[in-house]
């Protein structure tokens, strides 16, 4: 039985990865679970997975949690996630939002656990001291994203064979092939309407502006070591093809198959063995023909770029502009600011930014605390 920790249990990928542990019981385990305010549902998760610890976002909430599950260990807020990635288990699952999942991931990464990683703002920021701690501990950090995961399943087995590029494929979001001036008058259910996946309402903001395919190319750099320069953005509507690897050789190897996250998150928890899946099969007989491939309009969708260009700069660079996406994607929800408001604002923070090379968690939070207070008084 493997002993499984879900940072962000409540939302899309953790209400999934429960889907798969709930059918493999035999291979499965819960150990911990936490989530921010959806507590309602964490504590119908208690009753089914009988965790031996869970991590809340505040006092009120854990007092209420504790009332019902006396025997429980109950945490909370930000020094409880740090805290429950210490508990006992085989492997972290990190489903958290943004830079919170940080962390908590460098502490699992030092108690010697697995990361199966969906948080992508963890290496966006935290990218060589993450990378170090997992080279250091001997662990392994496996890929949830189902790009991420993609690339690495068409690199298993290929060592000493360098790639001579990544491509990483998108769907485009629901505003491919709009104009900028289109773009001007976005609302925010419209940005939230996603045209192929259910996400949080972050992930999905970001895939509007396509900033998650900036922080994907991020990523992708420090879990596969390999320069920005050598990874490319490819839209692929249908979201089939999940991304692909070119070799030295100009050979192409692709990840395929139907939208379906549960199939990247059991990989990460059952690596290196595959699970049995009783979902959708691939069609290439009603897909094959559909398959199309579009560069994508860098001049439109400017996150894309920024995202470059603060990888290209390294050092602080990419926690700047990631704390100041975070904290313009919240403002755009809460109808403070317009859509194309966050790729110049995160234009203004990055041109002020004085650069640093952080080395601890703490430094990098402080940078970010600085990114977003930079944001605020831009927008004042």
């Amino acid at each position: 039985m493997k002993k499984v920790l879900i940072l962000g249990s409540t939302g899309s990928i953790g209400c999934q990865t429960l889907d798969i542990i709930r059918e493999n019981k035999d291979k499965f385990e819960v150990a911990g679970l936490t989530c921010r305010s959806r507590v309602d549902v964490i504590i119908s998760q208690i009753r089914e997975f009988s965790p031996s610890a869970v991590c809340v976002g505040s006092e009120k909430d854990a007092v209420r949690i504790k009332s019902e599950f006396r025997d429980l260990e109950v945490l909370y807020g930000e020094e409880g996630l740090v805290q429950i990635a210490k508990m006992e288990c085989d492997i972290v699952l990190n489903a958290l939002m943004g830079i919170s999942g940080l962390a908590p991931t460098c502490e699992a990464i030092k108690g010697g656990k697995d990361i199966a990683l969906a948080n992508k703002e963890t290496l966006v920021a935290g990218g060589k001291i993450v990378t170090d701690l997992a080279k250091q501990y001997n662990i392994n950090i496996l890929p949830v994203d189902s790009e991420h995961s993609a690339i690495f399943q068409c690199l298993e087995g290929k060592i000493g064979r360098n790639p001579k590029k990544i491509i990483l494929t998108a769907s485009g979001g629901p505003f491919r092939g709009f104009s900028l001036g289109e773009l001007e008058s976005v609302r925010v259910e419209e940005a939230l309407n996603h045209p192929k996946w259910r996400m949080g309402s972050k992930i999905t903001i970001d895939s509007a502006t396509m900033m998650n395919k900036g922080l994907e190319v991020i990523e992708a750099r420090w879990l596969f070591d390999i320069p920005g320069s050598k990874i490319d953005i490819c839209v692929h509507p249908q979201s089939i093809v999940h991304s692909m690897v070119e070799f030295e050789d100009t050979s192409v190897m692709a990840q395929l198959g139907l939208p379906d996250m549960r199939i990247p998150i059991s990989l990460a928890l059952n690596y290196p063995n595959r699970l049995p899946y009783e979902g959708e099969s691939l069609d290439f007989f009603t897909v094959g023909s559909h398959l199309t491939f579009e560069k994508p309009d860098k001049k439109v969708f400017r996150c894309i770029e920024l995202a470059y260009t603060a990888l290209e700069k390294g050092g602080s660079y990419t926690v700047a502009m990631n704390g100041a996406n975070e904290e313009l994607v919240e403002m755009f929800l809460k109808g403070k600011i317009k859509f194309t408001d966050i790729p110049n604002i995160i234009e203004c923070v990055m041109n002020s930014h004085k650069p640093s090379n952080p080395v601890t968690v703490e430094e990098i939070l402080y940078i970010d605390r600085e990114s977003r207070r930079k944001v605020k008084e831009i927008v004042d």
